[in-house]
This record gives C-alpha cells, sequence and structure tokens, in this order.
C-alpha cells in the first residue's frame, strides 16, 4: 500500500511505502537560494554545455546504438543487416533534415547558437568529427564481419570479379536485356554541362580514352533505383549477388563503344530535403506544397559518399562541380549504400531472422466477440488500453474505424491522418462512412515530412468521396492522434473516443511500440468535440476539461505536474517522475527537472533518440536515470507519470518534450484515469525499467553503456516479455 498526501496529512505512520518512493521522500537539504537554474540574462554568461547535450551528437549517439544491435553477436544474422540498413536510412535522414538546417544557418551567416552554445559552424565540425570513425566503422565491421558471416551461411554477396565466366556470361545477358536501355551516359566537357544528379542516387564516374585522339573525358552513370541493387545469380545452391552497380562498371563498353574505360568509381549524394513553405503567402496550401516538393528535387547538397580510392584529382573536380567542400564528402571502404541491404534482411531463411511475430487480439475485445457484442457495446463497459505491436491494431483501432463506416447508429466520424500506409485500410473505410451518408471530417497533416506526396493523394480522395477534409493551421504541424465516434443511442448522442501515441497506420503499428485508449467518458468526448472544432473552424479554445493540448496549454501543464512534484518532495509527501518518450530537448522542461531533482525527487527517463538532458551530474541532476532502449521494435509510445503525493496520475499522448511539440504543433496527451489502466501503464514502465537486454544507460559525459545482466541474473528484454504476455511460447 503506497502512502497519499491524504495519508501524511493524518500523521499515519504505519503505511509502508515503495522503495523508489522511500528514496524520494527523504528530506532535501538543498534550499531553494542553492538550486542550479538558467536565467534567460545568464545564457550568455554560462557553460551551457554543463547543462544540456547537443542535439545533433545526441541523436547520433542513437544511431549508433541502432549500429550496436547489427554488431551485436546475439543479434540473428539477417535482423543485423536489416540494422546496419536501417542506420544507413538514418544517417541519409539526419543529413537531409538536420545538417541541411544547420548548414543553411551558417551560409546565411544567422547569430543563432544551440542549446548547449554551439554556433552553427562548430556544430557541422562536430557532427563531422562524430560521424567519421562512426561510418568508417560501419562499414568496416560490414565488410570485414557481417559479408563474411553472411557468405558462411549461404547469403554470398560477390564483387564481379569473384564469380566465374559462366556467370559472368549470365550477367552479360542480363545487362543488354535487362540495364542498357535504361542507362544514359552522360559526357561532361565544355559541350556537355556537369549533369542534374538526384538525391540519394548512386552514380558511377567513369574515365574514358578516345582510341583515336588518346583524349581523356569524363562521364556519369546513374545506377537506376528502379532495379534491384543487388543482382542474382540462378542456378547457385544459395543466395549469391552481385551489386548491381558492378554489373553496369563491367559492361561500361557498350556504353561507350570505341573508348578505352581507363576507370570507374562510385559516388552518391544527399541533398537537402527541406522544405520551405511561405504558408503566411499561400493562398492554396496543396499547391503551394506540390511546388515547394518540386523545388525539392533540387536542394543543395549536403553530402558525397565515395570510394576511399578515388583520385584526388577526380575528387576534385566533383567537389568543385557538385558545389561542396571536402567537409562534406564521406570516404567508404567497400559497398556504398548499405541501406540497401534492407532486401537481404527479408529473404527466405527463417533460421537467421527474428521469430515471427503475430499481434493478439485484446481480451477485452475477444471475449465480447464471444458474447456477441459489437465495439462500441465493449467500450462502453469500461476504458481498455492497447499496446502494440502486442495487441493487434487490425482488431482494435482499424476495426473502431470500420465498424463506424458501417454501423447504422453511427452519425459521424471525426479524425486526425499524420501518416498512414499507402493502401490504407482507415482511410478506406472513412471514405466508407461518407459514402454511406455519415458526417466525416478528417484533418489531413500535408505536411508530415516524407509523405507530402501520399497525404496530398489521401487528401484528395477523401475529397472526392464527400469527406470534409482540412489541413490544419499555418505554420503548425497536427500531429496528435485522435479519433471520435459520434453514436446514436436511444435518444443521446454517445461519444466514443480512441487517444494514442502512434500513427493510423497498420504498417507501421507492426513494427512500432505504441499505446492507445478507447473511452466513452463524456469529459473526453466533449473536450475531443472542442479539439475538433478548434482544427476545423475558427476557435480559440483554450481551457479543457481533462486533455492537454499543444500549443495551447501542455507546456504550461506539464511544467505545473512537475512542480507539483517538488512542491510534494518538500512538504515530505511522496514524490516520483516517470517519463518515456521518444526525445527530450526542451530547455525550460529540463530545467524544471534539474530543479525537482536538486530537491530530492527521483526522476526515472526512458528516452529512445535525442536525449539533451545531462543525468546523474553532482548537484545538478543526481537523481535523474535516463536508460534508451532498442530492439526489435521501435519505441514510439510516450507515457508520464507522477506520484502526485501517492494520488498516482498518469498521461499517454503523441508529444515528446521537445519545443516543435510543446510550441509547433498540434498535439494531445490524455489522462488515464481508471486505477486499473494506471496500473497497467506503471506495469509496462517498471518492466522497460527492469530491461537489461537492450536497454542503455545514460551517463554524465554524454556516453552509453548497454547493460549487461549482473552475475546470476537472468536476461530481460522488456520488449520480449511484453510478447510471451500475449505468446507465451516467446519468453
Amino acid at each position: 500500500m503506497t502512502r497519499t498526501k491524504k495519508d501524511l496529512e493524518q500523521k499515519d505512520l504505519d503505511v509502508s511505502l515503495e522503495v523508489d518512493i522511500i528514496e524520494s521522500v527523504v528530506s532535501s537539504e538543498i534550499s531553494e537560494s542553492t538550486l542550479v537554474t538558467i536565467d534567460k540574462q545568464d545564457e550568455k554568461s554560462v557553460d551551457r554545455s554543463m547543462y544540456f547535450f547537443n542535439r545533433e551528437l545526441s541523436w547520433i549517439a542513437f544511431n549508433k546504438r541502432v549500429l550496436s544491435e547489427g554488431i551485436d553477436s546475439r543479434t540473428s544474422l539477417l535482423e543485423r543487416a536489416k540494422f546496419f540498413a536501417i542506420f544507413s536510412t538514418n544517417l541519409d535522414e539526419f543529413f537531409m533534415v538536420r545538417v541541411a538546417s544547420v548548414k543553411k544557418k551558417f551560409a546565411e551567416h544567422m547569430d543563432i547558437v544551440s542549446d548547449d552554445g554551439l554556433s552553427p559552424e562548430k556544430q557541422l565540425q562536430v557532427i563531422r568529427e562524430a560521424l567519421v570513425p562512426l561510418v568508417t566503422m560501419q562499414h568496416e565491421f560490414f565488410e570485414n564481419t557481417i559479408r563474411q558471416e553472411l557468405y558462411e551461411h549461404g547469403v554470398k554477396l560477390l564483387d564481379y570479379k569473384d564469380i566465374d565466366k559462366k556467370h559472368q556470361r549470365y550477367l552479360k545477358t542480363y545487362f543488354q536485356d535487362k540495364l542498357f536501355a535504361v542507362l544514359t551516359p552522360l559526357a561532361v566537357d565544355p559541350a556537355h554541362p556537369f549533369p542534374y544528379i538526384s538525391n540519394l542516387s548512386l552514380n558511377l564516374v567513369v574515365i574514358v580514352r578516345d582510341r583515336y585522339t588518346k583524349e581523356k573525358n569524363f562521364a556519369r552513370v546513374k545506377v537506376p533505383n528502379v532495379l534491384p541493387r543487388f543482382v542474382k545469380i540462378p542456378e547457385t545452391d544459395d543466395h549469391t549477388f552481385v551489386p548491381l552497380e558492378q554489373v553496369i562498371a563491367h559492361n561500361l563498353d557498350a556504353l561507350f563503344p570505341g573508348m578505352e574505360i581507363i576507370s570507374y568509381y562510385p559516388f552518391r549524394i544527399t541533398r537537402d530535403a527541406q522544405l520551405d513553405i511561405e504558408e503566411e503567402e499561400a493562398d492554396d496550401l496543396i499547391s503551394a506544397l506540390q511546388e515547394e516538393l518540386r523545388k525539392q528535387k533540387f536542394g543543395s547538397v549536403v553530402r558525397m559518399e565515395i570510394a576511399s580510392d578515388i583520385p584526388p584529382e577526380i575528387r576534385k573536380e566533383l567537389i568543385e562541380q557538385l558545389g561542396i567542400t571536402e567537409a562534406d564528402v564521406y570516404d567508404i571502404p567497400g559497398l556504398i549504400g548499405l541501406g540497401d541491404l534492407m532486401a537481404i534482411s527479408f529473404l527466405p531463411m527463417p533460421e537467421h531472422q527474428d521469430k515471427p511475430w503475430k499481434s493478439v487480439t485484446h481480451p477485452r475485445l475477444k471475449q465480447g466477440d464471444e458474447d456477441g457484442k459489437n465495439i462500441f457495446d465493449i467500450i462502453s463497459e469500461g476504458d481498455f488500453l492497447v499496446h502494440h505491436p502486442y495487441q493487434s491494431f487490425t482488431t482494435t483501432v482499424q476495426r473502431f474505424i470500420e465498424d463506424a463506416a458501417n454501423d447504422d447508429d453511427v452519425l459521424a466520424i471525426k479524425q486526425t491522418l499524420y501518416r498512414t500506409s499507402g493502401d490504407s485500410p482507415i482511410v478506406h473505410a472513412l471514405i466508407r462512412a461518407a459514402e454511406n451518408g455519415k458526417q466525416v471530417a478528417v484533418l489531413v497533416e500535408l505536411k508530415a515530412r516524407f509523405d507530402e506526396a501520399n497525404n496530398i493523394l489521401w487528401a484528395r480522395k477523401l475529397e472526392n468521396s464527400g469527406v470534409h477534409v482540412v489541413y490544419g493551421f499555418k505554420n503548425l504541424k497536427t500531429h496528435t492522434k485522435t479519433a471520435l465516434v459520434v453514436r446514436q443511442e436511444g435518444d443521446r448522442l454517445v461519444r466514443y473516443v480512441h487517444i494514442g501515441t502512434g500513427n493510423y497506420n497498420p504498417k507501421t503499428a507492426r513494427f512500432y511500440s505504441d499505446l492507445g485508449i478507447f473511452s466513452c467518458n463524456d469529459n473526453l468526448g466533449a473536450d475531443l468535440t472542442d479539439l475538433f472544432n478548434y482544427l476545423t473552424g475558427y476557435s480559440r479554445q483554450r481551457d479543457y476539461r481533462k486533455l492537454l493540448v499543444a500549443p495551447v496549454n501542455m507546456r504550461e501543464k506539464f511544467l505545473k505536474l512537475i512542480q507539483r512534484e517538488i512542491e510534494h518532495q518538500k512538504q515530505g509527501y511522496p514524490s516520483y517522475i516517470i517519463a518515456k518518450m521518444n526525445s527530450l530537448v526542451d530547455p525550460e522542461i529540463i530545467s524544471a527537472l534539474y530543479e525537482a531533482s536538486q530537491v530530492g525527487v527521483n526522476i526515472d527517463l526512458i528516452i529512445r533518440g535525442i536525449c539533451c538532458i545531462r543525468p546523474k551530474v553532482k548537484g545538478l541532476s543526481d537523481r535523474i536515470r535516463v536508460i534508451s532502449v532498442i530492439g526489435r521494435f521501435l519505441e514510439h509510445s510516450r507515457i508520464f507519470y507522477f506520484s502526485n503525493g501517492g494520488e498516482e496520475q498518469i498521461y499517454i499522448g503523441s508529444a515528446d518534450w521537445m519545443p516543435r511539440n510543446l510550441d509547433a504543433r498540434v498535439e494531445v496527451i490524455t489522462p488515464v484515469e481508471e486505477v486499473s489502466l494506471i496500473k497497467e501503464l506503471k506495469q509496462i514502465l517498471e518492466i522497460i525499467l527492469a530491461d537489461n537486454r537492450q536497454a542503455w544507460d545514460l551517463k554524465e559525459d554524454g556516453t552509453y553503456i548497454q547493460r549487461v545482466p549482473k552475475d546470476g541474473e537472468p536476461e530481460m528484454s522488456s520488449q520480449k516479455h511484453f510478447m510471451s504476455q500475449g505468446r507465451p511460447e516467446f519468453a
């Protein structure tokens, strides 16, 4: 039994406390005058790196943890290849967005420093210093270890020169039949300007010599991305492949007849992929966005990956033609573009892959189906949580929308869509609902990064079917994950809600770890009604009965919740904070957590990605602990727990503690108030905090140390534990 604030006020000293709360109620001797805070007037005079880790370096540390899963021999072989691919594609996006942003600030001489006090120029320097050894390590480990282990288990990624004559003849035929007509060799000389090179494209720079004039010339051949990167060799007993660029390279004589092929070298570029929409001046957001998507193809080059053995003169020519500097060049030993290993990871070799996971139906829904109840009957019996991918998205969230579309008593459906799948059953259900005569309103966020074109497509399909489609606010992204169904039941209207932490996307729901709550609570229904009026009409709604809504009241509410723990600790009441999210960046929230730590509040943070708070610093953050969990599923849920003097409160929703979430996006965090659900969420947090297989501890110097079981302690993976709860064979 946990002592509450009320118990303490009544001097009930016989009640025992949980261990983690015992520590937090120890009276702090730190007075308010000695608390370490960062005032605005002091920002330039203090060493801000004492208080904040650099955001970009923290992201690089996250991606290093991803790479570590690929290096770890405990991970299945093809899953290791997958993590190597994820590391590479993550890095592509990092350059397209984050590095591009810093480079733009530097180019425009913006006098802006990061929260840890670094100028754009210094940030570019430290980013490169962190990435060069990491990228080198990835490629060397792949070439020396992963590639060899793949070979030993029947996956042979061979160089062209290592295959026999028979298979070289096959590849020559493949080149003529599949490649030759697709390729376009482009000369570079005074009469032929340097060609446009598309983002993330793999290319060959080719040096040829005219057999008659002996003149050397420079040409470029793009490796087509419409064909598989690794060409399978038939009539072999295993999975034997040759890289596509090598098939092209060994048949260049067909592309340059009469020329002597002197040399060739692969290279790959990355462009700035940020969209620069002047929303205040845009009369038609879709048209403005489509125009920016067209311009995006021609963004400035922010990185070139190049064969490490390329001659200096060719290297110099590429740098000059692409308008970059030596600092933008990354030398790659071996294959360039390891993101293409994703295809290798899906080869039909189950003995070298994770055991297939099939999510289970939530027990409430399973029992309800057996009793012949519809989903609305089941929700009306009480709130319940769904935990994806352990519990099925299809039989819960997707079913909620599909059943609402077909239910004669449903009058209206309102939903936000941030990212959804290419052939979305959710969207099809919304279209069907409109065709069935229901009022359907959908907010489609057109500016969801890298999903802009997909969302424009779905928005138009929805509009053409009679759905009321809105696109949110100027200068704000709508990131909240909410759905509202209005149903006529007798002589009253009942509002059913789903509020989640993840996108309405059945594909990502299979490998993202997310939470959602179903409810017909009157206050939540009324709040979501007000929220959708805010999203679709003209409203300055600021007060909500239950919800924390950004950018309206969320920052203020979170700061008050942290401050309340501080006050409880000072008064001797139980105090404890647990927060799980993707990223922690916001300086104001971090400062509040430092203050809480200094008065004695224990704080456990589960931050998968970027984390700018410095834990375990004496006198600053002694009581703050940070872990990151990297595993089979992407940790994506956001959970916020406050002990509140023993009267526990817990919240879930779409927002991280980042300035963009709290100030520049529409986000929703909901309280979870059913006692059984509070217990369920707290248990989830406790299981994750106990992970000793996939958890990493953040140290005060910014390094992460992977946990390992202590002597005699069993290995415990939180993700595996959650899987075993639904399917014991995964224990």
